[in-house]
C-alpha cells in the first residue's frame, strides 16, 4: 500500500491510542501498509529500541507518589523518573503515575519487576513504559518502589510530587493520622536515615566514626582520645540523622518520640519509607 492510501483519519485514530506524534503514526502506518495493529507494534518496537538507547541516560526528573489504603494499613509509594522537568510537570504524566501508584496498592507487588509485569488497561506497566519513551522521546521508568504494613499507614507527598513519604505507627486509631502525616512531612524535610539507633546500617556506624577521629585527630586531640571523642560525636548523629530521636521541626524542642507521646504515652513509629527525586 503507498503512503497517499493512508488516511488523516486512520492517522489521527493511530496518534489518539498511542500519544504518539502524527508524523511517526503516518511513518508506522505506512510502514504496516495500513494494518492498525502491526503499526501499533511497529511503533512499541520503536519504544523499546529507543528505551535502549536512552538506557544510560540520567533520568533524575519525575513523579513521586505516595498511597494509602482505604484501611489506612497499608500504604506503597513509587517514582516514575523522566530526564526533563517539563515532563514531569505534565497532566498526564502525573495521571499516569498515580494509575500505577493505585495498581501497585491494589496488587502490593514485591518488587518493581513485579510491577512492571502488572496488567493495566489491557497492557503490562512494561509495555506501558515502553510506549511513553516511544510518545515522549525521553528515558522513562519506574525508579524506586517500596511499601510498608503497619497498624496504621500515613502519608505525605511533598509540593510539586518531588518527594513521597509513608510512616507506620504501632496504634491502629484513626485519630493518629494527623500525627502521623506530621511526623512523614518531618521525613521529607529532615530525611532521616534510620528509625532509630539500632536500625543504622553498620557500614554508616563505621564510617561516622572514622570521620569522628579524623576530625578529632585534624583538631589536634591524642590518639588514645580519638575513639571516645568519635563515640561521642556519633550519638549526636544519632540525634540529627535518626527519626524519633530528631528534634520535631513543627516544635523545635521535643523530640519526635516525645512528640507521638504527647498524643499518647504508647504511640510510636515502627517503620517509615522516603523516595524524592535525584
Amino acid at each position: 500500500m503507498s503512503e497517499v492510501n493512508i488516511s488523516a483519519t486512520a492517522v489521527k485514530d493511530l496518534r489518539d491510542q498511542t500519544g504518539v506524534g502524527m508524523m511517526d503514526c503516518k511513518k508506522a502506518l505506512v510502514e504496516a501498509a495500513g494494518d492498525f495493529d502491526k503499526a501499533i507494534e511497529l511503533l512499541r518496537l520503536r519504544g523499546q529500541k529507543m528505551s535502549e538507547k536512552r538506557a544510560d541516560r540520567d533520568a533524575k526528573e519525575g513523579v513521586v507518589i505516595a498511597m494509602v489504603s482505604d484501611d489506612n494499613k497499608k500504604g506503597i509509594v513509587i517514582r516514575v523518573s523522566c530526564e526533563t522537568d517539563f515532563v514531569s510537570k505534565n497532566e498526564d504524566f502525573i495521571n499516569l503515575t498515580k494509575e500505577i501508584a493505585a495498581l501497585a496498592l491494589k496488587n502490593y507487588p514485591a518488587t518493581i519487576d513485579d510491577l512492571n509485569q502488572l496488567t493495566l488497561n489491557g497492557l503490562t506497566v512494561q509495555t506501558i513504559m515502553i510506549e511513553q519513551v516511544a510518545k515522549i522521546g525521553e528515558k522513562i521508568e519506574i525508579a524506586d518502589y517500596q511499601k510498608l504494613e503497619a497498624p496504621l499507614v500515613t502519608s505525605y507527598i511533598h509540593m510539586g510530587n518531588k518527594a513521597g513519604v509513608l510512616v507506620g505507627l504501632n496504634l491502629a486509631d484513626n485519630k493518629y493520622i494527623e500525627a502521623g502525616r506530621d511526623v512523614a512531612m518531618q521525613v521529607a524535610a529532615m530525611k532521616p536515615v534510620a528509625l532509630d539507633k539500632d536500625d543504622v546500617a553498620q557500614e554508616i556506624i563505621a564510617k561516622e566514626i572514622e570521620i569522628g577521629k579524623e576530625i578529632a585527630r585534624q583538631e589536634g586531640k591524642s590518639e588514645d582520645m580519638l575513639e571516645k571523642i568519635a563515640l561521642g560525636k556519633l550519638n549526636r548523629f544519632f540525634k540529627d540523622n535518626t527519626l524519633l530521636n530528631q528534634i520535631f521541626v513543627k516544635d523545635g524542642k521535643a523530640s519526635v518520640a516525645e512528640y507521638l507521646k504527647s498524643k499518647n504515652p504508647e504511640l510510636t513509629a515502627i517503620g517509615f519509607k522516603h523516595i524524592k527525586l535525584g
